[in-house]
């Protein structure tokens, strides 16, 4: 057991540990990899994960519960997962417990049906989170939360706040959950919840980014929030710090360089907090050997790397070659799904950009609450329209929609009611659906390209999806007019209006997730259309041995995807161009 560890950061953690980041920066890696050398010290380490795609289950081994679950191999750390789903399914069981005796079977299937959407999955994973900080459990020294990306952590660790200031000013113990919610009673958890957060002495958030100038920049984004929320004390972990072996290697040079560039012009506010460092490794951070070995001064293979000899360049088909295929359609959506940090932003503006150029009006929008997609593309196009989908806004036109519908009737004691009850911080999921619906019903004459939230966020929205389409459904039994009925699922699952591209890097978690992500959207009945491997190293021909070893595993999954998950694979290069802006998006889908 190698217990050589220099992280400071390590040295007097508090009690509550959050890493966030922006997808893909190795959180789970990170918080996982600190989470055991605190517990191979001998202390007692429960780690949490908030992320719906969650892979600490590959990571370490073991199934994740919603419950602890002792890690083999790590005498003293347990794992556990707050799964949304279950969460919700307790809740409404919790809910229907607290029924009268009398009520009727139809009467309970309709409470059932009013907490199936994905508010109530919303609050019923919030609930669990902030049981472990107002209840935390007695037999741990440290909880480590490994978060979900950061625009959906933002949302979590607001919460708190929001509920607390919407409970206090809602006497009726009712809220878009309905009044058998018991929210009201549970009001001091959720205020100790906050208090919890809020004191340095007990809560740190370790802010994980690469040595990039998205992920930097959205670190110190997300500094700034935390702060108005009230969480100060922080710290940077840059991760995958790369300095080349072979000074002829221009691709390992060109990485080093963007890296240092980035890091030195990080924001000043990040440039005020302590700082660790993560070299790159040389493997994938999957067992305990390579997660003690990720933190270690001599991590495992370290030795080995010489002796590798570089693999042939990988043979695929471009980025170029896709949008000329999406562009036969003359029309219809496109969505870019995937883990946090494969480049779904890139991808997207690269193919929305493409779209134009072969005579098409395109619109290209996100879902993600951190909205890269207008700073990727960092210009105008004449046929390209780019928004996002801004859940504050939308929440406040869903507002404005619903006291004009439904309070034009009311008295001023009514309307009062009806605007207490949508201050709620469910409202904002509602209205972020009703406009994902109409996106998705304007694509049936034009091309929208769709930059989705990282995946477990997506997959929430595709619940919340589902839901609407079985309640629709049922309104529409027994009037002889369903067939008439196109809810925004079927225009989903339509492969001549929908068109799903997996988004991924050709690294086994990455690969996992996505191949996840797959399965649970043919389960909705959805295909995708196609595979993209974004900053492939492979393809890009790099030498230097610490990449060369990369290169093996990266050759290892592709091999994978051919082998039949994916149906079309199509590989955009490592580039030591930055994918930001019009003309060199534009240079990604040449013809």
């Amino acid at each position: 057991m190698n217990a050589s560890y220099t992280l400071a950061l390590l040295k007097q953690p508090p009690r509550y540990l959050f890493f966030t980041g922006k997808g893909g920066v190795g959180k789970t890696s990170c918080s996982t990899a600190v989470a055991l050398a605190l517990a191979d010290r001998g202390l007692r380490v429960l780690l949490v994960s908030t992320d719906t795609a969650s892979n600490l289950d590959e990571m370490l081994g073991v199934p994740l519960r919603n419950h602890p679950v002792a890690v083999p191999g790590a005498l003293g750390l347990s794992v556990l997962n707050i799964d949304p789903n279950q969460a919700a399914e307790d809740y409404r069981l919790r809910v229907l417990a607290q029924l009268a005796v009398d009520v009727s079977e139809s009467e309970r299937g309709t409470v059932r049906e009013q907490l199936s959407g994905a508010c109530t999955t919303e609050i019923a994973a919030f609930d669990e989170f902030a049981t472990l900080l107002a209840e935390p459990p007695a037999d741990f020294d440290h909880i480590i939360f490994d978060t979900a990306p950061t625009g959906h952590t933002l949302r979590l660790l607001s919460l708190p706040k929001a509920w607390s200031g919407f409970l206090a000013d809602n006497d009726r113990g009712a809220s878009c959950l309905g009044p058998h919610s018991g929210l009201k009673m549970q009001e001091q958890r959720f205020q100790a919840a906050l208090a919890a957060l809020t004191d340095p002495a007990l809560t740190e958030v370790v802010l994980v980014t690469r040595a990039e100038v998205a992920a930097l920049a959205e670190a110190g984004r997300t500094s700034a929030e935390l702060r108005e929320l009230g969480l100060n004390r922080q710290r940077l972990l840059v991760n995958g710090v790369f300095k080349a072996s072979d000074r002829s290697d221009t691709v390992a040079l060109a990485l080093e360089a963007r890296g240092e560039a980035a890091l030195a012009a990080m924001p000043a506010a990040l440039c005020e907090l302590p700082r660790d460092q993560v070299p790159l490794r040389s493997f994938d951070t999957v067992g305990l050997p390579a997660l003690r070995g990720l933190l270690s001064e001599l991590p495992v293979g370290h030795a080995t790397l010489a002796a590798v000899a570089p693999p042939a360049q990988l043979d695929a088909a471009s980025l170029g070659a896709l949008c000329d295929d999406l562009a036969a359609a003359g029309h219809g959506l496109i969505m870019v799904m995937g883990k946090g940090g494969v480049g779904k932003t890139t991808i997207a503006a690269a193919l929305a950009i493409g779209l134009v150029q072969r005579g098409h009006a395109v619109h290209l929008t996100t879902t993600d609450p951190a909205a890269h997609v207008l700073p990727t593309v960092h210009g105008d196009l004449a046929g390209l329209r780019v928004d996002c989908i801004d859940p504050k806004r939308e929440t406040e036109l869903y507002i404005a929609k619903i006291m004009a519908a439904r309070g034009r009737t009311l008295d001023d004691a009514g309307r009062a009611l009806l605007l207490e009850d949508l201050q709620s911080p469910c409202t904002e999921e509602v209205a972020v659906f009703h406009a994902f619906s109409r996106v998705v019903s304007e694509a049936r004459s034009a091309f929208v390209v769709m930059d989705t939230a990282p995946t477990g966020h997506s997959l929430l929205l595709m619940d919340a999806t589902g839901a609407y389409h079985r309640q629709m459904m049922r309104e529409f039994e027994g009037r002889n007019s369903a067939g008439r009925v196109l809810t925004p699922l079927m225009r989903l699952q339509d492969p001549k209006h929908t068109r799903i591209i997996i988004a991924t890097l050709a690294e086994q978690t990455p690969v996992s997730q996505a191949a996840a992500l797959q399965d649970d959207l043919k389960r909705a009945g959805i295909t995708p259309f196609a595979w993209v491997i974004n900053r492939s190293l492979l393809a890009a021909g790099a030498r230097d041995s610490l990449l060369t070893a990369r290169l093996i595993g990266e050759q290892r999954q592709v091999q994978r995807i051919r082998a039949g998950l994916a149906e079309r694979l199509y590989v955009l290069p490592w580039s030591a161009t930055p994918p930001v802006g019009v003309a060199t998006l534009a240079g990604l889908t040449a013809s």
